[in-house]
C-alpha cells in the first residue's frame, strides 16, 4: 500500500485526502481512516492529513443531509425531537465540539444528524476541525506505530484518548430540557 501511495509522489496526501473524504461520506470507520494515514505517511505528516480529510468528510456528509433532508426533518420535528433539534441549535459550535471528544458517539452519525439541525455550516466545521484533532493525533499515531506500540508516539496516543474519555465525562451537557441548560431553568434563575 506503501508502495501504491508513493507512486503519487508530493500528491499522495492530496490523494488521500480525497479518497478519505469519500469513505467518510459512506460511513467508514474513522478510525481506521487516521490509522492508515499514520501508516503511509507517520505521525508528523500523517496528522494534518487525518483532520483535513475528517473536516472534509464530515462537511460533505452535513451538507449531502442538509441539501437533501433538511426540509423534511423540520416537518417531521414534533414535541421531544423538535426540542432537541433546538437544543442542538442553540449550543451548535458546543455540541458538535463535545460529540467529537465523547468516545462512542458515532462520528459519522453526528455528520448527518447535524446537518439535519439548525445549526451553522461554519459552527459544525470549525467544531468538527478542533473536535476531531486530538482523535485523529491518537488514532494516526497508533497507525504510524503499529510496529512499536511501546515507542513514545504510541504511549502519548493513548494518553490522549483516556484524556479524552476523562474530559468527556466530566464535562458532560445536560440533555435538552435537563439540567441547569433548560428553557425553564434559566428563565426561573435568579437575574
Amino acid at each position: 500500500m506503501r508502495d501504491h501511495v508513493d507512486g503519487y509522489g508530493a500528491a499522495g496526501p492530496l490523494v488521500f485526502i480525497v479518497v478519505s473524504a469519500c469513505l467518510t461520506v459512506a460511513l467508514f470507520p474513522g478510525p481506521l481512516l487516521a490509522g492508515a494515514s499514520g501508516l503511509l505517511f507517520g505521525t508528523a505528516l500523517g496528522t494534518p492529513v487525518s483532520i483535513v480529510a475528517a473536516t472534509l468528510g464530515a462537511t460533505l456528509a452535513f451538507s449531502l443531509a442538509r441539501w437533501a433532508g433538511r426540509d423534511a426533518a423540520g416537518e417531521l420535528a414534533r414535541g421531544r425531537l423538535q426540542r432537541a433539534r433546538e437544543w442542538i441549535g442553540e449550543r451548535g459550535f458546543l455540541s458538535v465540539l463535545y460529540a467529537r471528544i465523547a468516545p462512542g458517539v458515532p462520528y459519522n452519525l453526528v455528520n448527518y444528524a447535524a446537518g439535519l439541525a439548525p445549526i451553522r455550516a461554519t459552527a459544525f466545521i470549525a467544531a468538527t476541525a478542533i473536535g476531531c484533532a486530538p482523535r485523529a493525533f491518537a488514532y494516526t499515531a497508533l497507525g504510524g506505530s503499529l510496529s512499536n506500540l511501546r515507542s513514545p508516539e504510541a504511549i502519548i496516543a493513548f494518553a490522549v484518548l483516556i484524556a479524552m474519555a476523562i474530559v468527556a465525562v466530566v464535562v458532560r451537557p445536560s440533555g435538552p430540557g435537563t439540567g441547569s441548560s433548560s428553557p425553564a431553568a434559566r428563565s426561573a434563575a435568579p437575574r
